[in-house]
């Protein structure tokens, strides 16, 4: 098999109800068989362009197209099993529910005689470090195995176009290795296209021949071979957001002193077990268990470790949202004022300004029609006055890089402004306590370091974080405290107690 073509000529993308493009003037032409790396500031439009070639980014209700986008000489719509893509949001491709029937249902759709599907789903899932039964449930898989799978999908079908949208945001660091080092391979044997989109320069710079760097404000800021645009360009590239590792972003100042952080207690657990319920509740295991632990007001906790450990059944756990499996869990009177101890027995609106949470999947708490709408709701549930609402709505937006686009549908966004958003619809209750799941998965340069400084400030004043994350920079910028989960042990409950 050869490896695609793509070429673009004065190509743009505006989506309904948007007041500019997301993307335009865009001239491109992509050899077969080469590999680049797509980058480009938070909302440049690189997951619109990846869409597009994959042939799913709509029709005329959803957007107006300008100019030719081809694959092979073919609009994309027409180039079926030739494009394999992997979406930034795992859960949204999962669509079976067994893992080997997931991974094989590409080439089934493809007429792959079905004596070779099996032996592709085992080199794939062996390629991408998925070391599952086949009949293993995809339910019960942790966000990063979910990445995996994914890839493990497109890499089955065997395309001639690999498009990757961040493939290895939710990673553990020696995951992103394995997968980036599984798809190269997969490629060099097949003679496959890649475009790759990842912030992270470092992880894909030696394995690419190509870098081309989408301006936000219409075509291409630079387009290469790798060294030389970041030689050349990287000053530049730095100052629109590109993660470049010669020029990283600012770490926040804090103003207290680490001996002089911790305040009064909110949360302690002792010998706290959690457990994760698989696919139709036939069973309860045991992720993390005999964890010690204190938060305190002021202070940012860290859970890190590798995929499948636990961590964001553990965040959920403390944030209120699941039943610990065993030991206990305790919110002090600091945090819980007259409610009682346990979180989970809280109202969702006695949550609002004590615990708030951003999960993996920042669709996942989505409700309203516009970004300014979705900001609302909160102060809205809180009874602040209209003119109250607005303030801490325009401060946010402004502060995170979303104010044009208050009025556009949270679920259009990129999955970067997705997950801004996500942690400022928290943010705009004020809590005592952020629980947040992978919060800087998708961010640019820039956009990282408004986040992170906005926490910094929330910290300074007295706000807890506890923070699930592979981001080394976010725990050397914040944390105070690391906790580290090792692999999960496999022990079983009895149905019910998690």
């Amino acid at each position: 098999m050869t490896g695609a073509r793509v070429t673009a000529a004065d190509w743009g993308w505006r989506h309904a109800g948007r007041s500019r493009p997301a993307v335009s003037a865009l001239n491109l032409d992509i050899r077969p068989g080469e590999r680049v790396l797509l980058l480009g500031a938070s909302g440049a439009g690189k997951s619109t362009l990846m869409h597009a070639l994959a042939g799913v980014l709509g029709d005329d209700e959803d957007g107006d197209e300008t100019g030719a986008l081809l694959v092979d000489g073919q609009r994309p719509s027409q180039a079926r099993g030739r494009v394999g893509l992997v979406l930034q949001d795992p859960d949204s491709q999962v669509v079976l529910a067994r893992v080997g029937d997931d991974v094989a249902f590409g080439c089934e759709n493809l007429g792959v005689p079905r004596d070779e599907i099996w032996p592709r789903v085992a080199t794939a899932l062996t390629e991408v470090g998925l070391d599952l039964p086949v009949r293993h449930p995809t339910s019960a898989l942790s966000g990063g195995q979910k990445q995996r799978l994914a890839l493990a999908g497109v890499l089955a079908m065997r395309p001639g176009l690999v498009l990757l949208d961040e493939p290895t945001a939710n990673l553990d660091p020696d995951g992103v290795v394995e997968v980036r080092d599984a798809v190269v391979r997969s490629v060099a044997a097949s003679g496959a296209t890649l475009i790759v989109i990842e912030h992270r320069v470092a992880v894909w710079q030696d394995v690419v021949d190509r870098v081309i760097v989408l301006d936000p404000g219409g075509g291409v800021l630079a387009d290469g071979a790798t060294e030389a645009v970041l030689t050349a360009e990287g000053e530049r590239l730095a100052a629109a957001g590109v993660w470049i590792p010669r020029y990283p972003p600012a770490r926040p100042v804090r103003s207290t002193t680490p001996e002089n952080r911790a305040g009064e207690t909110l949360l302690s657990g002792d010998a706290l077990a959690v457990g994760r319920v698989p696919f139709a509740r036939k069973q309860a295991v045991v992720v993390a268990d005999g964890i010690r632990f204190d938060v305190r007001a002021g202070t940012a906790t860290a859970i890190t470790g590798a995929n499948g450990t636990g961590k964001s059944t553990l965040a959920l756990t403390l944030a209120g949202l699941l039943k610990p499996a065993g030991g206990t869990l305790a919110a002090e009177t600091a945090l819980a004022g007259h409610l009682g101890s346990a979180p989970r027995r809280w109202r969702s609106r006695d949550l609002l300004t004590r615990i708030g949470t951003v999960f993996q999947d920042p669709e996942h708490q989505f409700l309203a029609g516009t970004v300014r709408d979705e900001l609302s709701i909160g102060p809205k549930a809180l009874g602040l006055t209209s003119a109250q609402q607005a303030e801490r709505v325009d401060e946010l937006l402004s502060r995170l890089r979303l104010d044009h686009l208050a009025d556009a549908n949270p679920f259009t966004l990129s999955g970067g402004e997705k997950r801004r958003l996500s942690v400022a619809t928290v943010l705009a209750t004020r809590p005592r306590l952020l629980v947040l799941d992978e919060p800087t998965f998708g961010q640019d340069s820039r956009t990282w370091a408004e986040l992170v400084s906005l926490l910094a400030e929330l910290l300074d004043t007295g706000t807890a974080v506890i923070a699930v994350t592979h981001d080394a920079d976010f725990v050397a910028a914040l944390a105070d405290v690391r906790l580290a989960l090792p692999a999960a042990r496999p022990a079983t409950l009895p149905v019910g107690a998690a």
